[in-house]
């Protein structure tokens, strides 16, 4: 079986959709999915297709959504398969399990690379870990789960990947940065800084990739923008590490070149 959450709900076998069409059904199949190879109790099933308004039926419902699942389940897996519906989506002591092979679920396999491009990064392969950084960010088919209707678990774990995926980017770029990629990025973080107006991390960046490809008065004019949406939307100035960066820039301060080891520190002292 084959499972994508990062973006539009996607789950088949042998080449077979088991994606329901109904809101429900679809729904609990992408918290089983979500959490694959781990029991869901019932309690929770519950909670994420009704929330606080709970049926009297809604053990009897929740079933019957399951059993639709099965049938799904079991028509894509065919007359000749060895293991049934119930093998796959079991039942087990006060809940559900979907089992899955390793590997098979994007949302885990885009865990599972980013943990490793950290590690990279760690030990100081910027150019291993900016690799395995965009293989993550690859994954994603556009937001995340954006077919499904959401409850409270489905809602927060939502909020985990869309803040990982921007962190993630974060990372990978600075890893570009560290990499002396300056030139090769200022598109990218142009058209980021203006998706995300008020994301100090993002302007910090490319603040340092203007600078370092002699933009200097362009980077100057980031930091302008970036402290009027602060003082407009929120009534903020920019954060400390932001006005030293700001003060680099117009300094002219060698710690910012690409070429010094001080430089390529530069966004673990300005961009944190």
């Amino acid at each position: 079986m084959e499972i994508k959450v990062l973006g539009p709900l996607m789950a088949e076998t042998g080449g077979t959709s088991i994606v329901p069409s109904a809101g429900k059904p679809r729904q609990i199949l992408a918290l089983l999915s979500v959490y694959t190879n781990q029991v869901v109790p019932v309690p929770t099933l519950m909670e994420e297709i009704w929330g606080g308004d709970m049926p009297r039926s809604a053990l009897t419902t929740l079933q019957t959504y399951i059993l639709q699942l099965r049938r799904l389940i079991g028509k894509a897996l065919g007359p000749d398969s060895p293991y049934g519906a119930r093998d796959v989506l079991a039942t087990r002591h006060g809940g559900y399990l979907l089992e899955v092979q390793p590997g098979a679920v994007d949302v885990h396999e885009y865990d599972r690379l980013v943990a490793t491009a950290r590690s990279e990064a760690d030990r100081g392969d910027d150019t291993t870990a900016a690799a395995l950084y965009r293989d993550a960010l690859a994954m994603w088919r556009g937001p995340a789960l954006v077919d499904v209707r959401l409850g409270p678990l489905l809602e927060i774990e939502l909020v985990r990947l869309e803040q990982s995926r921007l962190e993630v980017l974060e990372q990978r770029i600075d890893c570009d940065l560290r990499l002396g990629r300056h030139m090769q990025l200022l598109a990218e973080l142009t058209s980021l800084t203006a998706r995300h107006p008020l994301h100090e991390g993002l302007h910090a960046q490319c603040m340092v990739a203007l600078y370092r490809s002699g933009r200097q008065w362009q980077a100057l004019d980031v930091y302008q923008n970036l402290r009027r949406g602060l003082a407009d939307e929120l009534g903020l100035d920019p954060s400390t590490r932001l006005q030293q960066l700001h003060h680099a820039v117009l300094a002219g301060n060698p710690s910012l070149d690409a070429a010094t080891s001080a430089g390529r520190r530069t966004l673990d002292l300005f961009a944190a």
